[in-house]
């Protein structure tokens, strides 16, 4: 699964809509569509009912959006384990 379009889900979840979502992620709307509709085809369903007004999470994008956070959460505590100065320092004796 690609935590960029995992990424865009929830940032369009969060704004209501595609062209903020956009903005918050500094990429074009055409972008965020695109991550949107891959990860539909992906998981077989749709996640949000476009409107005029812009977009809701759908009752399969309502039960995938807790899933989508936590996919997040794990991506940044998995970069953060690795990270220089996270780890206790280890001196080993020969």
């Amino acid at each position: 699964m690609d935590l960029k379009a995992v990424r865009t889900f929830v940032a369009v979840a969060d704004t209501g809509q595609f062209q903020e979502a956009s903005a918050v992620l500094g990429i074009t709307q055409q972008a965020v569509s695109k991550r949107i509709a891959a990860l539909e085809k992906e998981l077989g369903v749709r996640l949000f009912t476009r409107t005029a007004r812009g977009a809701r999470p759908t009752i399969d994008g309502q039960a995938f959006l807790p899933h989508a956070r936590e996919l997040l959460l794990a991506e940044e505590r998995a970069a953060a384990s690795v990270r220089p100065g996270r780890r206790a320092l280890r001196v080993d004796v020969v």
